[in-house]
């Protein structure tokens, strides 16, 4: 469902793309029917950055800054959402990241107490939380938050 602005003439759809691991934005004049800009976010490999790209068109369009300013906002609270996990120490990214491709970020209950055995003896506690939360949002004790 689009997120409209207020204004009511520009709206931001959301959504999910499994083939390139990234969340895309896209801002949308609502009366033309047509994306103007479009933000990639991906959220698997720390080593991909978030891109921006102005979508072509036959007219050029200007976007008022309050409107560009909501937008990059939007943009910006989905890159801390989905990559806030990367910032960590790169041998806890590795985990997260292993973890999340190998279990695609969601471990069925009766999978969890092996998994979270070998990782209680490979990651630090103090890393245990950040590690559940980001591969599988659940907490250390095995529960969904």
């Amino acid at each position: 469902m689009p997120i409209p602005h207020p204004d009511g003439d520009y709206a931001i759809t959301t959504m999910y793309s499994v083939p390139d691991d990234a969340w895309y934005l896209e801002l949308d004049q609502v009366s033309g029917q047509r994306t103007l800009v479009l933000a990639i976010v991906p959220d698997e490999d720390p080593g991909r950055e978030p891109t921006v790209c102005l979508t072509p068109g036959k007219d050029d369009h200007d976007i008022p800054y309050a409107v560009m300013r909501w937008f990059m906002d939007q943009v910006d609270a989905e890159i801390r959402n989905s990559r806030g996990w990367m910032t960590l120490r790169p041998e806890v990214v590795d985990v997260i990241r292993g973890l999340r491709q190998e279990h695609l970020g969601v471990i069925a209950d009766e999978h969890l107490p092996p998994v979270l055995a070998e990782l209680r003896a490979a990651v630090p506690g103090a890393d245990l939380a950040d590690v559940m939360l980001h591969a599988f949002g659940r907490g250390p004790d095995g529960r969904i938050l």
